[in-house]
């Protein structure tokens, strides 16, 4: 970007700056050794063209909406419209969460987002016994259809996108939302939304299973199929790099198992005989925010070139839109302290501002009590009011990709996605060639968990020694309360959900449910496609927990098992 003449000319430059104006200041010191992001990546005091000499202009940036992306996904960016807005919504039952669903559209929000509470999240009904104490204590309830159509009763899903965050049962949740659609009229191919659905970042980070990995991957696999072919508006699976970082690993880690595990799913579909500019469209991620901004801003722009340019090269992506890498951002969960909570707007804020800087599709901003509870209202307001500032107030919007061209953005840029592709190739050699293999083998072996733990130690280690400052808690801390007022879910939950759930299932036909398992049993078996199978089951009320038996009873359930640490 610069000729060798004027760089040399800015090298001399430098060296005079620092001996003649900086190193009399250095005499002073400076507030720290050594200055590092959250993921402990060291920064320069100062960056110059010199650090970024090597960048071509049109191969690693271009402009915005052309590969490789690094500029942004979209030409006109935030300038044709604004991320969307999604506030992570469930508690409950089915008509408490529909009157937040309602609440939060009438408050502005633009996208509606799901949480489930633990049994639905594991494929359990509300009756089952380890399902105690648990019901709608961390997000909605969800046994049978009826639930779903109590959930979005006076919403229009042909109107509105949903985004629903649950794994093991995804692909239960989903007939669901179909059988949904048929029901209100709505075409297929107009129902818009994206489900989880990332059964390899379970097993490398979150943790919730009920199958072993390779079959959970074919039925991740048969919901891109069924998706293609019967609602190509809706994304069947988001690759989630959030809980990867939530997990205690590092911003390079986050996006580099991410991108795996992306490849990962595009290498099943290709085995299963599908096109990558049939299902790549699709496919779509999801990325934290965390605390040092350059540093996710970097992150997300390596992302999105990688991504353009290992799908091309690797998988033979011709389409802009199999090339172009979309994702949702949320705000870092493990950021925020019970301290001070009033604290963790600021860090929202500066998160979800990292996030536009860096060229999000939509956005979640966590709410300043979720370290204590399910959110308030008054809390959700003001999260949601954080993202309309942003996008109203700020100018951020206004301009395409503002940070790109800045020195030390650029260099960042560079170091993460140099590293970021270690990690890929790295996995890749684990799987002898596939990155797939390499995901599962790395699974298999605990090598996502060893990397991921060491990370999280050393973080901790860092906080724990005063280096890394998390304010209100090992620095500017308060004695007295600062606790707020904060959301109770109702104990009578449970009673109200298994009245339901037992009305349900005295008023279906049990002959009928029947044998809508027996033929999900025997399309298993057969390898078919099992979406058709569940969405058949779901309109007829068989439950949550009775669709995911038939699973287990043909794959058994999964322990995890690692080698030492």
């Amino acid at each position: 970007m610069f000729d060798d003449d004027e760089l040399e000319r800015i090298r001399e430059s430098r060296e005079d700056w620092e001996e003649e104006t900086l190193d009399p200041f250095l005499e002073y010191g400076e507030r720290k050794e050594r200055f590092a992001t959250v993921s402990n990546h060291e920064v320069d005091r100062l960056y110059t063209p010199e650090d970024i000499e090597d960048i071509d202009y049109d191969e690693d940036l271009g402009f915005p909406g052309e590969p490789p992306y690094t500029r942004g996904a979209y030409p006109t960016m935030y300038r044709g419209r604004t991320w969307t807005m999604r506030q992570f919504a469930g508690f409950g039952t089915a008509e408490e969460t529909n009157e937040r669903f309602h609440y939060l559209i009438d408050e502005g929000q633009t996208g509606l987002s799901t949480a489930f509470d633990m049994p639905s999240l594991m494929g359990l009904d509300s009756d089952h016994p380890m399902s105690e104490g648990e019901v709608g204590k961390e997000g909605v309830a969800v046994d049978t259809l009826a639930d779903m159509e109590v959930l979005f009763d006076g919403i229009d899903i042909g109107e509105v996108s949903t985004s629903f965050t649950i794994n093991p049962s995804a692909a239960v949740i989903y007939a669901m939302y179909v059988a949904l659609a048929d029901e209100q009229g709505v075409p297929r191919d107009e129902v818009r939304g994206t489900l989880q659905n990332d059964m390899l970042k379970e097993f490398i980070a979150q943790k919730e299973w009920v199958i072993p990995p390779e079959p959970s991957l074919g039925i991740v696999t048969d919901t891109v199929e069924f998706a293609v072919e019967e609602t190509p508006k809706f994304h069947p699976v988001s690759v989630s790099g959030y809980h990867i970082r939530e997990a205690g690993s590092t911003a390079v880690q986050e996006a580099a198992f991410t991108l795996a595990d992306g490849f990962a799913y595009v290498e099943d579909c290709l085995d299963r005989g599908m096109e990558t500019d049939d299902f790549a469209p699709l496919l779509s991620f999801f990325f934290n925010s965390h605390n040092s901004v350059f540093e996710e801003v970097a992150k997300f722009r390596a992302s999105r070139r990688i991504y353009s340019r290992l799908m091309e090269d690797w998988y033979g992506a011709s389409k802009d839109e199999s090339k172009r890498l979309k994702f949702h951002t949320q705000t870092a969960g493990q950021s925020l302290t019970a301290q001070q909570p009033m604290n963790n707007i600021v860090r929202v804020t500066l998160q979800a501002l990292a996030g536009v800087l860096g060229g999000t599709q939509s956005l979640h901003t966590n709410s300043y009590d979720e370290a204590l509870a399910l959110p308030s209202e008054e809390a959700v307001r003001v999260a949601l009011r954080t993202q309309q500032i942003i996008a109203e107030e700020s100018g951020v919007a206004d301009i395409v990709d503002p940070l790109g061209g800045s020195f030390a953005v650029e260099k960042l840029t560079d170091e993460m996605e140099e590293e970021i592709l270690e990690y890929i190739h790295e996995i890749k050699e684990m799987g002898d060639g596939s990155v797939r293999d390499g995901v599962l083998k790395g699974i298999d072996d605990g090598y996502f968990l060893r990397e991921i733990q060491d990370s999280s130690y050393e973080y901790q280690q860092r906080v724990e020694r005063g280096e890394e400052v998390v304010v209100g808690v090992n620095e500017y801390t308060m004695e007295e309360d600062t606790s707020p007022d904060i959301l109770q879910v109702d104990e009578t939950t449970r009673d109200r959900q298994l009245e339901r759930l037992e009305r349900v299932k005295e008023e279906r036909d049990d002959e009928e449910v029947e044998d809508c398992l027996d033929a999900l049993s025997e399309a298993i078996e057969s390898d078919d496609n099992v979406m058709p199978y569940i969405v058949d089951a779901v309109k007829a009320y068989a439950t949550m927990g009775e669709i995911m038996e038939v699973f287990e009873e043909h794959h058994g359930s999964y322990q995890e098992t690692v080698t030492a640490i």
